[in-house]
């Protein structure tokens, strides 16, 4: 069984082999992370030939080699030689550098789950290589299920928390208080875009002193 964790990859090296179109949805959640990402591939689509134009990405447009690795954080082999997708891991295990080979779970230092992000709220689903297809279909329920009001939670749960460490709320009543607003349907409240009505709700579950401070916790219901 896997241990599900969140990597940091601000300004960390991420080499990704191969330029197809599944590596080209690696790269984009890879730079979305903040990682300086290169592509390693003789070929690639357009899409990553524009990023590599633009700058946004360093590009080696030949066939891979172990070097490619030194100085990696992280590596996804993402080729359709299979050979190509073991040398990568085999390198990369010995360099000391976290590997991912698409589709084969066996040659993963860590596999990736699929994610729904809602501005820094993330819901993931993994199973341990068991089934990738079936997490993609989970994904697309909990898309519907939780739509972007959610990073607006996020962004105002966090807000209002440290406003209860401002007033000295120890951690339990801030953990009860948050439940409290979950339960008692903020996410409806932050749904309706009303700021006064928003106000009115917080301040009536948790005191007269609490505000939503502007540009916070407001996003309109979904049509």
């Amino acid at each position: 069984m896997g241990y599900l964790v969140n990597l940091r990859l601000e300004g960390k090296v991420a080499v990704v082999v191969g330029a197809g179109k599944v590596a080209c949805r690696k790269v984009t959640d890879l730079l979305e992370a903040g990682a300086a990402v290169t592509v390693v591939a003789p070929e690639a689509v357009d899409r990553l030939r524009e990023l590599a134009s633009q700058g946004l990405i360093a590009a080696c447009w030949r066939a891979y080699r172990r070097s490619d690795l030194y100085g990696a954080y992280i590596a996804i082999a993402a080729t359709n030689d299979e050979q190509v997708n073991e040398q990568v891991y085999k390198d990369a295990q010995a360099l000391g550098v976290l590997i991912n080979v698409v589709d084969r779970p066996a040659l993963c230092s860590f596999t990736v789950p699929a994610s729904v992000r809602r501005g820094s709220l993330t819901i993931a689903i993994a199973t341990d290589g068991e089934c990738p297809a079936l997490s993609g279909v989970l994904r697309e329920e909990l898309e519907c299920r939780y739509g972007e009001e959610y990073g607006e939670l996020v962004r105002l749960m966090g807000d209002l928390r440290r406003q209860m460490a401002g007033l000295g709320w120890p951690g339990a009543r801030i953990r009860e208080a948050t439940r409290a607003l979950y339960r008692g349907g903020i996410i409806e409240a932050i749904a309706m875009a009303d700021r006064r009505l928003l106000i009115e709700f917080i301040r009536a579950r948790l005191g007269p002193e609490f505000n939503v401070h502007p540009g916070i916790g407001l996003h309109p219901t979904r049509t």
